[in-house]
Formats: structure tokens, sequence, C-alpha cells
């Protein structure tokens, strides 16, 4: 363990009042580890507040950007990096041997799935070995990724507390999960409230503190395995709801009728309802991959979760549902699957964003390349694909043009971006496939729209 030049009380209470008279102040340091989708828009809160921050990252690149103000996620522009890179205050590294001199330490890493469906959690723990060479009297860590409750209990305090330093006397242990919703005008970090469950009471109210110093407000619960169910329950909520519109949609179709069409209408009930909207899969880091979390957990209880294993079932065979809408629209016209061209328009998981995590376009692109079609594929956000866990691909967005555009046998929409021409694409397109909706407001096109 590092040792601190800078004196603490010796007391346990005197030791929370420390720190909570610290953030108060503001000259409490914030350390966040993870400077990706949840950790950038954090750090950045927490200067806009007054405090002092160090972003810790294993990658390089990103460091460089936050130092230099230069974007490296579409919906964080210049502008608000800045406020980073303006204030001599903060700093990112990957020198994680300065997590000695933080006061605060948030983790937030990927929280991503084995081949097997169960949760991967060597992110987590390598973070936590290393919090743990470095660990200070007086130090408050927090768990902001997304896990199976029980996680902040089992996986981090055991190896802080390896370090001699006991959890709710030495130093203080939460979990508050993170609501990111990337690409959301309305919500964002700082307007966004925090679920937080403390292993004791002072560790609940010294986190409370912090993060009420720099969101609308927060939702103290009683222990760090609520606040990890508390989040499961929020997307879960959601996939089980997006499975249960898209089982809607597949039966509607067989009936013919428009499933955005009953939606539109159900959702005028101002009571009792919510509108949830169907797609070809889901995507994100969230949504795809949490309930199994709790699926996983759930066996150690011996508890069936049949209701989110059936969600994850639906949801996961959507780009199959749509691959064979494809098949039927280009047998219309004679065409085959093999050999035929697809333009694949859009990569992101999501309108307006550059975030392609766990994309069902990316497993699109794999289901047509499997049967022998020639994909090309078109995102105003993601220039070009990278690698990622499962998938890697040679492909750089085309430009979307009249000319281009009547080369494809068909369009695949995957994702509705606001800033494409949809009325140029139903001129010059022979086929689109739309699961998205995209098509709807362009009235009479040229092209044969299919809905999927």
């Amino acid at each position: 363990m590092v040792k601190r030049k800078s004196a603490k009380p010796s007391g346990h209470k005197e030791l929370a009042d420390y720190l909570l008279g610290k953030i108060n102040d503001r000259s409490a340091k914030i350390g966040i580890i993870g400077m990706g989708y949840v950790g950038l828009p954090l750090a950045i809160e927490f200067a806009k507040a007054g405090y002092p921050v160090v972003g810790f990252d294993i990658d390089q690149k990103k460091i460089d950007c936050i130092n230099s103000g230069k974007a490296y996620i579409k919906h964080i522009p210049s502008e608000k990096m800045k406020i980073l890179a303006g204030n001599k205050k903060c700093s990112a590294t990957t020198n994680f041997s300065k997590i000695s001199d933080v006061d605060c330490i948030i983790i937030c890493v990927p929280t991503p799935l084995t081949q097997h469906r169960e949760p991967d959690m060597k992110y987590i723990e390598i973070t936590v070995e290393v919090i743990a060479k470095y660990l200070q009297r007086g130090q408050m860590v927090v768990l902001e990724s997304t896990t199976y409750p029980g996680t902040t209990r089992e996986v981090v305090q055991p190896p802080l507390e390896a370090s001699g330093l006991k959890a709710g006397k030495d130093f203080f242990l939460a979990y508050s999960p993170e609501r990111e919703d990337p690409g959301n005008k309305s919500f964002s970090t700082g307007n966004i409230p925090k679920v937080v469950g403390g292993l004791s009471a002072n560790c609940r109210k010294i986190a409370c503190e912090m993060y009420n110093s720099v969101v609308s407000g927060t939702t103290p619960v009683s222990s760090p395995d609520t606040a990890e169910a508390t989040k499961l329950l929020e997307n879960i909520f959601r996939s089980v709801n997006i499975a249960l519109v898209n089982e809607m949609k597949v039966v509607f179709d067989r009936m013919g009728i428009d499933v955005w069409e009953v939606i539109k209408a159900a959702s005028t009930k101002p009571f009792g309802y919510m509108p949830f909207y169907p797609g070809p899969g889901l995507g994100g880091h969230c949504i795809p991959i949490d309930p199994f979390y709790l699926t996983w957990k759930a066996r150690e209880f011996d508890c069936a979760t049949r209701f989110i294993e059936l969600a994850g079932e639906i949801n996961t065979s959507m780009p199959e549902y749509v691959i064979h809408k494809l098949s039927e629209a280009l047998n219309g016209a004679k065409k085959s699957l093999n050999g035929s061209k697809v333009l694949l328009l859009g990569i992101a998981y999501k309108k307006d964003v550059d975030d392609d995590r766990e994309s069902p376009s990316l497993r699109l692109i794999e289901l047509m390349k499997n049967v022998g079609v020639n994909v090309d594929y078109h995102d105003p956000h993601v220039p070009m694909l990278k690698k990622s866990r499962k998938y890697n691909y040679a492909l750089k967005s085309i430009k979307l043009t009249p000319e281009n555009v009547r080369k494809y046998d068909a369009v695949l929409i995957a994702t509705a971006h606001t800033d494409v021409d949809y009325k140029m694409l139903g001129a010059n397109a022979s086929i689109i496939i739309d699961t998205r909706d995209a098509m709807r407001a362009q009235g009479r096109t040229k092209a044969k729209v299919v809905m999927a």
C-alpha cells in the first residue's frame, strides 16, 4: 500500500467528517476510472462543479484527447471537453499509481458477457486489484458499472480489504449505477437522479453528498445489493417490453396489421400504457446484456427467470426475422439473397449517436455475409467499423447519393438517423426494408417499402 504524506483523523467518524468536509468545499479530488460513455460525462460534471478531477484509462488515445480538449465521443463535443482540458485542476492519465492521490474513486469500466452469456467480471476485478495497491485511509470507492446484486460485497470489497484496510471503517465503499442515455437531448448526467447504496450509513452518506453536488438528486437505498438490483430492474423492464412489442410486430404482420399504427393509437391512452417500439434487435451496452446478469445470479438461489430469458430469446431472434423479410422481398423481385447487393443504413445501435456497441446491425451483416450477400453500409456517425469482441469487418461508410443507392438490390434501414435524406432514398432505391418506420413520412415512393 502506498503511504500518503497528509495526516488524517484516526477515528472512523472523524475520518468520515474529514472527507465530507472536503466534498462540501469542493477540495476533494475525484478520480474516475474508465473514460468512456459513462466516465467522461461524469468527469465533466465534477469539473463543472469545481472539483479537481483525474481521469484514468488504459487507452492513451483517450487520455491525449482529454488533455488536449479533443472530442472522441459524438454527443460530447469539443466545447464540453475543454471544461476538462482548460482546467488546471483536471487531468487524465494512464498512470494508475496516482490513485493514491485522490479522495474519491469512481469505477466506470465495462461489464460484458462471456461467450456463454455469463457475467464477464474481468474488467472490474483487474481495476479493483489496481486500486487495492494504492488504496489509502479515508478514500471513497464507488462502483458504477452495471452488474449483478452482490458484486460490491463479493467482488470489490474483499480485494480492497486485502490491503489491510477495512471497508466502512478505514475506507468507504458504495454502489451507484450509471444512468447514461447517449444522445438523449432531454436528460444527461447532470439532471438524472442517482440511486446510491452504501456498505454502511457513513458510506451511503458520503456517496450521496458527493453525487448531490453534481446531479439533480440522489435516492439512498439500504445496501449496495439493492442499488445493483435497481439498475437491473430498470433495464429488464425495457428489455421485456421491447420483446413484447417485437413479438407483436411479427404477429400483426401475419395479420396484415401495421404495428406502428397500433402503437400510435394505443399511446393516446393517458394512463396504464407506455409506448415501446420494435426494431431489428437490441443494441447498446445495457439492455442486451444486463438482464443476463440477473438470470445468472438467480441460478445461485434456484430461481427461474422465465420472463427475462424469453425476452432475450425474442430480442436476439429479430435479426433473423429481418433477413427473412429481406429474402421475401428479393424473391418477389425474382432475386435471391446469394449474390444480391444490399446497403445497410445505420450501424449505431440508436439514432444520432456513434455508439455501435452490441448493435444488431453487426449481426445483420454477419447473417447476410453468411448467405452470400454483398453488404455495404452508410452511417453518418460511424465512418468505419472497428474491431469488436465478436466482429471484425473491414468496411467503411459509403456516401449516400442517388447514384450509389441505385446500385443496390435493396436498402435495409436498421437505424433511423435524422440527418438522412429519406425522400431521396425512396426515389432511388428499388426495395427498402424498413425496421424503424423511417419511410412513413415520405408517402408514395418509387421503392417498394417492406416493414420488418
